[in-house]
């Protein structure tokens, strides 16, 4: 009468507490999925746009200027050769200059010579004007027509005076020469100078040419460091985040830049996914569960019919020799029907500990009693088996904080693949000490059978991979297991030999060392 209620009791506030936890994961989803959505946008793509069109855009700054220096250097080689031009029909008139007052040649083809250099400063007037400025081309222009209006003296006054002229007028002559002389010097000096901008303007094109250059290649060095640290960084955080939730780590994704992008459309797909692989683990732990509580059925039903069989055997007794016994007898035959009773209750109340659906109730926990329980529990499959099992223990262990219900799974777990892997008549060693990292308490399950061979060594622990034959199990435990394992921050070993038998061991942190804080650190270790 008293075991329903107790019952009732038990699972109503559990399965209360399973539904309030998962309302509190969707609310949990539903905040992160608005802080993440709440941020400005600022996409991968529209940096690479923005990346483009800056690089574009100082391209065409890059064009420009090679285009103006470009057009210089064209202005100014037009320039000199201009200047050349006019040099040269300078130089041809002064040729008819000599050759007259040397040999009384005819001068008028040496002011023809003036003419044309005169069409050339008109023809080239613009030109000229943007290179010189105004007042050297006033020069050029006031030089060249004096120089033509001496030759025209000369002339008239041949005309004139005859042959007599080259005898008698003497300082005409030196005037003529002295004009057509300083009207080459400054041609000359005009064209060195241009000629040094000209050098000038090359090279500094040159240099434009390479700065460009060299500023493009840093601008397009820039944008790409910055658009694949940003693409790269987010990569290697979600490659984070896969191993976190691998490991068992179902903490939701949160904001950590101040703009949303693609990435967080992955984030919001991520977080969905850990609260569906979240769900469907407590399916598959609850279904595990239940598949070794059938496996442990047989044993708890052979395991109850002893004190079933006593209390009926002893109620028999007490029925029939009730009159013949004293008040002493009847006492010690019902003492034993109590504690018959309080045997199979033990058994019942431990079996139903185990197969309740409840959240996670985390508290300080002595793992030598509960690895008693868990042996205890799987008692009768160890007689079946004909196994023995050696359980030993250190002294004074720190207590671990964690779940009784998932690390109570853990261990039967272990326990039945042992048994499983070992021979009938073998042995199994259970063994709880202090760790060799420390604040950490480990457990040891070691078997002696068949071992595990070592090409399959590293899949063990994947869901679904079992080795058992089909019907036998699901290969979901080890998986199972590790997953809860690393949720209490510890971690799960094996090492085993083929033919030689296997040994997992489970890290626990202690209560003393915060376990959020041990269990960063020992994953990372790890």
């Amino acid at each position: 009468m008293m075991s329903q209620p107790s019952k009732a009791n038990a699972e109503g506030p559990e399965s209360h507490d399973s539904i309030s936890g998962r309302h509190e994961r969707a609310r949990d989803f539903e905040e992160a999925k608005k802080a993440l959505l709440a941020r400005p946008r600022f996409s991968v793509r529209a940096q690479i746009y923005l990346g483009f069109a800056l690089v574009f855009l100082f391209t065409i700054i890059t064009v420009a200027g090679l285009l103006n220096s470009i057009y210089e250097v064209d202005h100014k080689v037009r320039f000199l050769e201009t200047v050349n031009q006019y040099l040269i029909q300078i130089e041809q008139a002064r040729r008819f200059e000599k050759n007259y007052f040397l040999y009384g040649t005819n001068l008028r083809e040496g002011l023809d010579n003036v003419y044309a250099a005169n069409q050339i400063l008109e023809i080239n007037r613009n030109q000229i004007l943007s290179i010189t400025g105004r007042n050297v081309y006033d020069q050029m222009l006031s030089n060249l027509k004096e120089y033509e209006a001496l030759l025209k003296r000369i002339i008239d006054l041949e005309q004139q005076w005859g042959n007599a002229l080259a005898n008698t007028e003497i300082d005409h002559s030196i005037d003529v020469r002295e004009q057509g002389q300083s009207m080459i010097s400054f041609a000359q000096e005009m064209a060195a100078k241009e000629r040094t901008a000209l050098e000038k303007s090359i090279n500094r094109a040159r240099q434009m040419h390479i700065y460009y250059l060299l500023a493009l290649m840093a601008i397009m060095v820039v944008n790409s460091f910055i658009l694949a640290r940003r693409i790269l960084v987010r990569i290697k955080q979600y490659k984070t985040f896969a191993q976190r939730i691998a490991s068992g780590d179902y903490t939701l994704i949160t904001p950590m830049r101040a703009y949303r992008d693609e990435f967080t459309e992955l984030a919001l797909a991520v977080n969905q996914m850990v609260l569906d692989v979240e769900a469907r683990e407590a399916v598959l732990i609850q279904s595990h569960k239940m598949r070794a509580v059938g496996t442990l059925t047989a044993g708890v039903a052979h395991e109850l019919n002893n004190p079933i069989n006593n209390i009926m055997i002893t109620g028999h007794m007490f029925l029939e020799d009730y009159d013949s016994l004293d008040e002493a007898d009847r006492k010690d035959m019902m003492q034993d029907v109590v504690n018959e009773t309080n045997r199979a209750k033990a058994i019942i109340a431990n079996l139903l500990d185990f197969a309740r659906e409840s959240g996670s109730q985390l508290a300080p926990l002595d793992v030598a009693a509960l690895l008693t329980d868990t042996i205890a529990l799987a008692s009768n499959r160890l007689k079946r088996s004909r196994i023995n099992i050696e359980f030993s223990k250190t002294e004074k262990l720190p207590r671990v904080h964690g779940d009784s219900q998932q690390l109570r799974q853990v261990f039967l777990n272990l326990i039945l693949n042992a048994i499983d892997a070992s021979k009938p008549g073998g042995k199994i060693s259970v063994t709880v000490l202090p760790a060799d990292e420390p604040h950490y308490v480990a457990i040891k399950v070691i078997d002696y059978g068949t071992g595990i061979p070592k090409h399959i060594l590293g899949s063990i622990f994947d869901p679904f991979f079992t080795t058992k034959p089909q019907g036998k199990g699901t290969g979901l435990g080890l998986s199972m297991s590790q997953g809860i394992v690393a949720k209490h921050g510890g971690l799960i070993r094996v090492f085993s030999q083929e033919g030689q038998g296997s040994t997992f061991t489970i890290t626990l942190p202690v209560t003393t060392f915060p376990a959020e804080i041990k269990a960063e650190t020992h994953l990372a270790n790890s």
